[in-house]
């Protein structure tokens, strides 16, 4: 898997596009012209499909840097808010927990409403990151997903992760119903970029060959993801972790009892510069909070 592409070469790009001008996005972030060409060059190379149209004194966006543009730009909002909550929130009682958007929504949302409950006089800020980047610590506490092979040195992992198979109700009913395993190559299967080992692990456990299968949607959001099979569009192979809201609320159901061992799971690390006790009362919540859960 490719590592994230610099955050220099996106925000180069995001101001170019902004100004549809080098020499604007330069002067604003304070490089040089050539330095921002080669940023969005860069860019473009690690993608693999242009961004912009070059004119001899402008630039126009193509469609895929139009289409690529409104993610990014809320990503960078994202980062921006988090450093802004970080300055801000430098009081000794505030703790900032930073984790994967989907995480957020699904588990932490309700792990840090019943923390607040118990110990109101710690105030926590939750910041869902789309785009992780280890390299800039913004918080006290953070929640990251990594594979087995890349775990961070120092994370604690929070649960032991598996992988399940969903769809909603509906398709278990009607000519095309999913009953048995062979059943999944009459629907559309949901991939999540960058998670499409998933799918090779739950197809490998169900004993059928993925190579079989020659269509599907895909998204770069598990929530998306889930929302997309609640809906009816397909099955989705994700974390149950995630998926553990939906099932509760009878949104999605599993076909069949399979269930494997995930390649990824989530892992809680601490900053350096935390603060002391209170940063240790909220970590350990959370951890004791993840024992329950899994536990459950």
């Amino acid at each position: 898997m490719k590592p994230p592409a610099p955050l220099n070469y996106v925000r180069s790009f995001e101001c170019a596009a902004r100004h549809l001008s080098f020499t604007a996005a330069a002067k604003e972030l304070g490089y040089t012209q050539a330095a921002v060409s080669t940023h969005v060059r860069a860019l473009e190379h690690y993608i693999g499909r242009q961004l912009f149209i070059r004119y001899p004194r402008s630039l126009k966006l193509t469609e895929m840097g139009e289409a690529f543009l409104p993610t990014l730009r809320q990503a960078l909002d994202l980062i921006d808010q988090a450093t802004e909550a970080v300055v801000t929130s430098s009081r000794k009682r505030t703790v900032v927990v930073s984790c994967p958007m989907s995480l957020a929504e699904n588990r932490m949302a309700g792990c840090i409403a019943a923390f607040r409950k118990d110990h109101p006089e710690i105030e926590v800020v939750l910041h869902g990151t789309i785009w992780e980047d280890l390299s800039e610590q913004i918080a006290d506490i953070t929640i990251s997903t990594r594979r087995f092979d890349d775990r961070p040195p120092d994370g604690v992992p929070l649960w032991n992760e598996e992988l399940v198979l969903l769809c909603a109700p509906a398709l278990l009913e009607g000519r095309n119903a999913v009953k048995e395993p062979g059943d999944i190559f009459k629907v559309d299967w949901i991939f999540v970029h960058g998670r499409q080992e998933y799918w090779q692990c739950v197809t490998t456990e169900l004993g059928l060959d993925m190579a079989d299968y020659d269509k599907g949607l895909s998204t770069n959001a598990s929530n998306i993801a889930l929302e997309l099979a609640a809906m009816g569009a397909g099955l989705v192979a994700t974390q149950r972790s995630l998926a553990r809201i939906f099932l509760q609320r009878g949104l999605l159901v599993e076909p069949f009892p399979v269930r494997t061992a995930s390649p990824w799971n989530y892992y809680l690390t601490e900053t350096q510069l935390s603060k002391g006790n209170v940063v240790r009362t909220v970590r350990e919540w959370i951890l004791s909070r993840a024992a329950i859960d899994s536990a459950g």
